[in-house]
């Protein structure tokens, strides 16, 4: 048996020895959800929300809480503008930025015809018709900018700086109002927009950084030159205009790099470094740049120095290391950094962590009690060889009061993406800790594509879904397979999105590895993908191109050897294939494939359908559906 890097039971808070209960799907839907909202304006309190699902209204509630970061009580709050700066009033404070949805164009038939008014037709001279799961309408999120309200006071209607264009800032479909700031003097807004319409939009990443002055209301392109994206502006302590770049076009998995625009030079900091990042912010003194990046199966907390024009040397140091994931920086207290941070046991929770001393503080505890009395899981390290010489780290979740002597069933879950960082995060679908508290065994490898492990680890999978990859989850699967206490006749394979891809892949390769297997918005049929799909630029990409292209080798495989459809013949095992309605990512045909397939074939299947959900499983009812129905299937076949 090899040696396994075990998380130690008092880094992870196991209390496994008095615990009897375990994590359910039940509980699981009944934790809060904890998002850092800031630090107050007296840099004494924290300020959070906390979303409980309320299961029988299918809905979440939200309250909003403050807590010394010194320790302390949690305190409700109902009103938090007065609590935190507000980054959408203007330095000056005498203007309000914000966002809303305008009406640009027709393509609505009761538009275009205002007398047919009982039509619904859609009428569209373009691609992006549809993106996510919302079918375009004519609006477009559009920034405002307006005086800021006041008791009493009558203010002039905002101004939309975007007038009469048909692009979307925020961008559509999850960006917020990140995607805007002021610049420190209060007379421009930086605004991130990808100005193509159609289908240039939905074959392009290219987006911008754009400046718009409010005296002259003129607007200017601040990075013209790069192809790929340009996102989350912000602005140094010194007035330095910083932002994360990604540099080729339609590649949305690129490196990630902080730009810093200084003296009108425009610096990398991260060029040199073999990672890409996930999010920053400045130390208050604007000499650091903190940041967050996966690394090595979990997702850290860097800094990097910022040298200006000097020839001092940029060098990024990683500052903290362990099991867990650092998911968000809040901000600074005196040596301290305060952090969202979770790990596959436990949900977010603030913790505040010491640069001089190296120490962590756990700030909120809003499911603390719910975990103390839990059975937790164990988490291990696993290093595999794959075919090509390759270390691959693999987590191996175990179940709550491991037994060793006994045997459990085994699932190989297939991460998505297909370029997500596997680490220590903590889902409210894909659940490791509540998948092994049901007595199976989670064995995630970081397979090819899996930022943390380098740039070319990252990239290796593009335009070879089929190939290495697929080595890579075998190998995984079958190096754990060696261990005593899994059973070898009881394994199956799960996943979502690129992990549906590469369940319904193995399903047509595994040569009777596996018992089971479950696909979530998989993609089934790459041809009928890439004429379905609403964000063209990720097919070209990773695809290579058309499948019409049939002198592109690249392209060729991808839609013939590659092709899920084209090894149906090999399948032979029950699956469980659920989908959402309204994913346009993955649009609902590629299940449906997938699922008449199976039953013409007469092999035991099943087709759980969302019609209401997208690519993923928002409402709590729905979740739960989800999760039963997992079990259930798990419970039938394996």
């Amino acid at each position: 048996m090899k040696k396994l890097a075990l998380i130690g039971l008092t880094l992870m808070g196991i209390h496994s020895t008095v615990a009897q209960e375990v994590m359910t799907p039940e509980l699981l839907w009944k934790l809060g959800r904890v998002t850092a909202l800031g630090i107050s304006k007296d840099g004494k309190n924290v300020v959070y929300k906390v979303a409980t699902p309320v299961m029988e209204d299918n809905k979440s509630t939200s309250k909003y809480y403050q807590i010394p970061i010194a320790g302390g009580t949690a305190t409700e709050v109902k009103e938090i503008k007065d609590i935190v700066k507000d980054k959408n009033i203007s330095p000056d404070g005498s203007f309000l930025l914000s966002h809303q949805e305008v009406k640009v164009s027709n393509v609505l038939a009761k538009d275009l015809y205002p007398e047919l008014k009982k039509a619904d037709a859609q009428v569209y001279d373009g691609l992006d018709y549809r993106h996510w799961d919302t079918w375009r309408d004519g609006t477009y999120n559009h920034v405002f900018f307006g005086g800021v309200p006041a008791p009493n006071v009558r203010l002039a209607a905002p101004i939309d700086i975007m007038e009469g264009e048909p692009y979307d800032s925020p961008q559509k479909p999850h960006g917020g109002d990140e995607d805007y700031i002021w610049s420190p003097d209060s007379k421009h807004i930086i605004y991130v927009c990808k100005k193509k319409a159609g289908t240039a939009y939905a074959t392009s990443t290219n987006t911008d950084l754009y400046e718009y002055n409010i005296d002259t209301k003129e607007t200017k392109n601040l990075t013209p030159t790069n192809p790929g994206y340009d996102t989350h502006p912000d602005f140094s302590p010194q007035g330095d205009l910083t932002w994360l770049q990604m540099k080729r076009d339609g590649y949305e998995a690129d490196k990630n790099d902080i730009i810093v625009r200084h003296k009108g030079v425009d610096i990398n900091l991260t060029a040199a470094w073999d990672g890409t990042v996930d999010s920053f912010k400045w130390s208050a003194d604007g000499k650091k740049v903190y940041f967050i990046a996966p690394v090595d199966g979990t997702k850290q907390l860097f800094e990097v120095n910022f040298p200006g024009l000097t020839k001092i040397a940029v060098k990024v140091t990683q500052l903290t290391d362990g099991y867990f994931d650092v998911t968000q920086i809040v901000g600074f207290s005196g040596t301290q950094v305060i952090v969202a941070r979770n790990d596959m046991n436990h949900a977010s929770e603030i913790y505040a962590y010491d640069l001089k001393k190296k120490a962590w503080k756990q700030i909120t505890n809003v499911n603390t009690d719910t975990y103390s009395k839990l059975a937790l899981c164990k988490t291990e390290k696993r290093y595999v060889t794959t075919t090509d010489g390759k270390k691959m780290l693999v987590w191996v979740v175990l179940p709550p009061n491991f037994d060793a002597t006994k045997k459990y069933p085994t699932l190989l879950y297939c991460q998505g993406g297909p370029q997500s960082a596997l680490t220590q995060y903590y889902s409210f679908r894909w659940n490791f800790q509540t998948i092994a508290s049901q007595d199976y065994i989670v064995v995630a490898p970081n397979r090819r594509g899996m930022p943390g492990h380098g740039v070319k680890w990252n990239e290796q999978i593009s335009k070879d879904w089929g190939g290495q990859v697929m080595d890579d989850y075998l190998a995984a699967i079958d190096d754990v397979t060696k261990e005593a206490y899994v059973d070898k006749s009881r394994l199956g394979a799960v996943g979502a999105s690129y992990g549906g891809y590469s369940v319904f892949y193995l399903a047509g390769i595994h040569k009777n590895r596996f018992k089971t297997f479950i696909s979530h918005c998989g993609i089934f049929n790459t041809k009928s993908m890439y004429g379905t799909t609403e964000e063209v630029f990720f097919t070209n990409w990773d695809s290579g191109g058309a499948y019409w292209e049939t002198e592109n080798a690249l392209a060729q495989k991808t839609y013939n050897e590659f092709n899920p459809i084209n090894l149906i013949n090999n399948w032979n095992t029950p699956i469980l294939i659920i989908q959402g309605g309204k994913d346009y990512r993955v649009p609902l045909g590629q299940g449906q494939e997938a699922f008449q397939a199976a039953q013409l074939k007469g092999i035991k299947s099943r087709f759980l359908h969302f019609p209401e959900e997208n690519h993923w499983v928002l409402k709590p009812q729905n979740g739960l559906v989800w999760q039963r129905e997992f079990f259930k299937w798990l419970k039938e076949t394996l």
